[in-house]
């Protein structure tokens, strides 16, 4: 595995000046910046010179050399873009920076400003921007070009450029830009480089030094220290910056964090301070060679990187020792549910006991690690069970989640979508992990700090890294394989059969119309698209009206995904949402739904779904969206009554709909008859944008309350029109189950089916926190005839390096055509009772009697004494004896159940006759028979007289 260039996930790189490592020797070979910052760095930008209310006259561009000996920079040049521009100009550089030192780069001069710049070490004369720009430290004195830099976006980890800085609006940087400048301030460096220009550059005043600064101070000797002393009773260390030597056990070495753990086994019995600390080499600081259960002396510097306190350190500056140490025994106590309680544990040996849950998979994909709560459930979004508007209630879910939240890491410190050829840790289709599914670890672990410089996570790291390619070999935990094959039919049937299933279900941006439907990677009508790793577009980025897939085997990887999930859900009407709207874009109307049908019908069999057209009532294409909902129903099971609706007069600008998609709906009834329903689907604006009310419900929500108003008050118009009692209203609301728009439906008389499910469920899974933004809604009169619900977890718990748009990014193909991460939502699915069943009939019990029991042929005409009975009711109703050669006997029962009936003539000859006595039921007896053997004796001979 190459070194990482997620230099800004981990451990701040030495300072090899303070700690004169021996590999940082002169004629040290440049590296690039995000290799751990051990060549020369950019340390300070300015572009205000000589502008108004400026000190100084020109602008400037500072290096520094963190090492410890001199880096020449002959053939070298820094090259400056603007905000948005593609073309750099270039000032060429010569002679060399100190170790430790700095190198001045005087720039264009302005028209004001009070002061020189000192003495520069090299001129040009470019005009920099005083707010916002981008600047470039190259290892050549060519222009750089697009194709080595693009014209926008993070370009953290590339090798065209020693380092960068976007600053302000760039269109350019490392992770993230610094913020504007302006004429009296600069971005001066004050963290080592870790590809993060906000996270190592503040604005102040700008401060430039050339190379003929002071010398540096004399390097402090190391004092020996405790690993308990440098960790210290807080969040960062006493020692911060201080040289030390300590001693301890090596605990955990993993390979990719190029560093290992040191725990001190006897530590100094404080609960407040941890035992042990990381141990970091930078890039040139030689190998990591100790192994677990090494005993040995480290000589370093103090640091805090990420939340984590570490000794900088490199392999001449540790020694095993010969002397043994006594063992470590890994920490398995009460979970430290306080950040106080985990720092106090700072890189121990940790033993995770109890349950554990995988609560968070997106950045898996990225970074190779797994969000887990503590417990038998995910981390939960506030609003999902609790009303946004109870501050306190809302807290004590906060609460909770900051209480039970850790990361599982992979031990290593690689962005795997910056490394294509690479496999990411915990991404399996063998052995999925997903939110939701049961975590039991099978090793220990060490339990830290680290993530992002910004926003630190507490983190169990594995003792060894975990290979992707190999996964679950390596892996310190076992994950429950949560996947199957379709909804719960046990749920969806929980109270009773369902005639007819409906469902919900986002389809992520499903267009037929494509960014490049030629397939020559270049986009159609402006379109711009995120690629892989081959450089091959695989959904659309921007720059058109089209979204999702970006080519047609794009479009196909997509369309298996959602067809294999569509056709597994067993339901009969099927609610979409994010569909193409092809009238929007020019297209046949229904073109794209339409499109989906043919796919779905060539996979389940011609005739199996029909695509609702789309409703009159819609305003005109150009108030639609370019995506829309959309309803598709099986004509074998259910039938249209009426027109399509839609709440199509509110989506001019300023109105409920003006920024959101219209609500459509159909009424449908089982083909064989049975009750009628309304069926509405609806995607309510998202909280992707919009205004803020603070209330913690996401943007746009006062938008979405708007949309949940006018569509309950549409309703009962369609009802009234149609005569329909029974509504569902499915679909995306974008808001979780107690929030304000949901509460103004709750109000209207509609229940969220959820309240009947057995089993608590979620549709979506956003940092790390699970809810239900998907939602079947039902009236009072649907919900008498609802059988159970159930929420496939098929997409939102799911790692993103499943999904269509994902393909082709890493060393393993994780595309299958399977429904697992067809989109990002859950399918929901509700069953119906519609058709009245028959009742369950009481069983009846026949008994005959005939008089006389052996009749004689030609002579006796057999009576027969019948009674019916059930057990529960007295049965009614018409028997009938069918005799054998004669005419049927029929009678009605009396009150009592009985009835006699009486042969209106003798049989004609003797035997075994067969008969059999009919009972024809009735609303509450079942019908029924009984068969009896009746023995007719021979006639009686006459004697004749004499």
């Amino acid at each position: 595995m190459p070194i990482s260039t997620r230099a800004s996930r981990r451990l701040a790189p030495l300072l090899a000046g303070s700690l004169g490592l021996a590999a940082l020797a002169t004629g040290v070979t440049l590296a690039p910046a995000h290799a751990a910052s051990t060549g020369l760095v950019i340390s300070e930008v300015y572009g205000g010179g000589g502008n108004s209310g400026a000190t100084y006259t020109h602008d400037f561009i500072e290096l520094h050399n963190p090492t410890d000996a001199a880096i020449s920079v002959d053939g070298m040049s820094v090259q400056y873009r603007s905000s948005t521009g593609t073309t750099a100009q270039v000032t060429e550089l010569s002679g060399s920076v100190p170790a430790d030192g700095h190198y001045l780069v005087q720039q264009a001069q302005g028209s004001g400003g009070t002061t020189a710049l000192p003495t520069p070490d090299a001129a040009g004369t470019i005009a920099m921007s005083g707010s916002n720009g981008q600047v470039y430290l190259v290892n050549g004195t060519q222009a750089l070009t697009t194709a080595e830099v693009p014209g926008s976006g993070d370009v953290a980890g590339s090798t065209a450029f020693v380092d960068m800085v976007g600053f302000g609006s760039a269109a350019v940087y490392e992770t993230a830009a610094t913020p504007s400048l302006s004429n009296t301030t600069s971005a001066a460096r004050t963290s080592p480089d870790a590809d993060d220009n906000a996270a190592e550059f503040t604005t102040g005043a700008p401060a430039p030094q050339n190379s003929g600064g002071q010398e540096p101070e004399p390097e402090p000797e190391p004092t020996e220290v405790s690993v308990p002393e440098i960790q210290g009773d807080g969040a960062t260390s006493p020692l911060d910056g201080d040289p030390v030597i300590t001693t301890g056990v090596v605990t955990a070495a993993p390979q990719y964090l190029y560093g290992f753990y040191l725990q001190d086994p006897q530590g100094d019995d404080d609960p407040a301070t941890s035992d042990a600390v990381f141990v970091y080499y930078p890039q040139g600081s030689g190998s990591v060679t100790v192994e677990p259960g090494d005993h040995v002396e480290v000589t370093g510097e103090v640091d805090e990187y990420a939340g984590q306190t570490q000794v900088v350190s490199s392999e001449t500056g540790t020694v095993e020792l010969t002397e043994p140490a006594g063992d470590v025994t890994a920490y398995a106590g009460e979970w430290p549910a306080t950040d106080a309680a985990k720092e106090s544990l700072e890189g121990m040996l940790f033993s995770p006991e109890g349950d554990f849950t995988v609560t968070n998979t997106y950045s898996t994909n990225q970074y190779g690690e797994v969000g887990l709560a503590v417990g038998d459930k995910p981390l939960i979004q506030p609003t999902e069970v609790v009303d946004a508007q109870d501050e306190a209630a809302v807290e004590a879910v906060e609460a909770d989640n900051d209480a039970r939240a850790i990361t599982l890491d992979d031990g290593s410190s690689t962005d795997y979508t910056r490394n294509g050829s690479l496999t990411p840790a915990y991404v399996s289709n063998e052995h999925p992990v997903r939110v939701g599914a049961a975590v039991e670890f099978t090793e220990d672990v060490i339990l830290t700090q680290g993530g992002s410089p910004s926003a630190p996570t507490y983190r169990f790291q594995p003792l060894e890294s975990v290979d992707g390619e190999d996964f679950p070999a390596t892996s310190p935990a076992t994950f429950e394989n949560t996947r199957t094959d379709a909804p719960d039919a046990a749920q969806v049937a929980a109270d009773g059969t369902p005639d007819v299933t409906v469902a919900s279900f986002n389809v992520l941006n499903y267009f037929t119309t494509l960014g490049d439907a030629d397939d020559d990677n270049v986009g159609d009508g402006g379109c711009t698209s995120y690629n892989d790793r081959d450089g091959d577009g695989n959904n659309v980025r921007g720059g058109c009206d089209q979204r999702g897939a970006w080519d047609p085997e794009d479009l196909e990887r997509q369309q298996e995904k959602i067809v294999a999930a569509i056709n597994a859900l067993d339901a009969d009407v099927v609610g979409l949402m994010e569909i193409e709207n092809s009238a929007a874009l020019g297209e046949a109307v229904d073109e794209a739904t339409e499109s989906l049908v043919a796919a779905l019908n060539a996979d389940a069999g011609a005739g199996t779904w029909a695509a609702n057209p789309s409703s009159s009532e819609l305003p005109a294409a150009s108030e639609q969206d370019v995506i829309t909902n959309a309803i598709i129903y099986k004509p074998a099971v259910v039938e249209r009554v009426g027109e399509a609706r839609a709440l199509g007069d509110q989506s001019a600008g300023g109105q409920a709909f003006g920024n959101a998609r219209e609500p459509i709906g159909q009424v449908f009834a089982p083909v064989e008859g049975g009750e009628e329903f309304l069926f509405v689907v609806n995607h309510f604006k998202s909280k992707g944008s919009g205004t803020d009310d603070g209330t913690g419900q996401g943007n746009a929500n006062p938008d979405r309350v708007a949309q949940a108003t006018a569509l309950e008050a549409w309703v009962p118009t369609v009802q009234d029109e149609t005569g329909t009692e029974a509504v569902l209203l499915v679909g995306d609301f974008n808001s979780y189950s107690m929030e304000d728009p949901l509460q103004v439906l709750y109000e209207g008389g509609y229940t969220n089916v959820q309240e009947i499910s057995p089993v608590e469920e979620w549709s979506y899974s956003f940092s790390g926190l699970s809810g239900s933004l998907d939602h079947v809604l039902a009236n009072d009169a649907a919900l008498e005839l609802a059988t159970g619900t159930d929420i496939w977890n098929i997409n939102s718990g799911e790692s993103v390096a499943m999904e269509y748009s994902r393909f082709n990014y890493h060393g393993t193909d994780f595309h299958e055509a399977g429904p697992f991460r067809s989109s990002d939502h859950d399918p929901v699915v509700l069953g119906l009772d519609l058709v009245a069943d028959e009742p369950e009939l009481l069983e009846a019990d026949i008994a005959v009697k005939v008089a006389p029991k052996r009749p004689r042929a030609d002579r006796h005409r057999a009576t027969f004494k019948i009674e019916v009975s059930a057990d529960g009711a007295t049965p009614t109703g018409e028997v009938v004896v069918d005799l054998p050669g004669k005419r049927d006997l029929v009678g009605e029962l009396n009150a009592a159940g009985k009835v006699v009936l009486k042969m209106t003539e003798p049989f004609g000859s003797a035997g075994e006759k067969t008969v059999v006595v009919r009972y024809a039921g009735d609303e509450l007896v079942a019908a029924s028979e009984e068969t009896t053997t009746l023995v007719v004796r021979k006639a009686k001979k006459v004697k004749k007289n004499k």
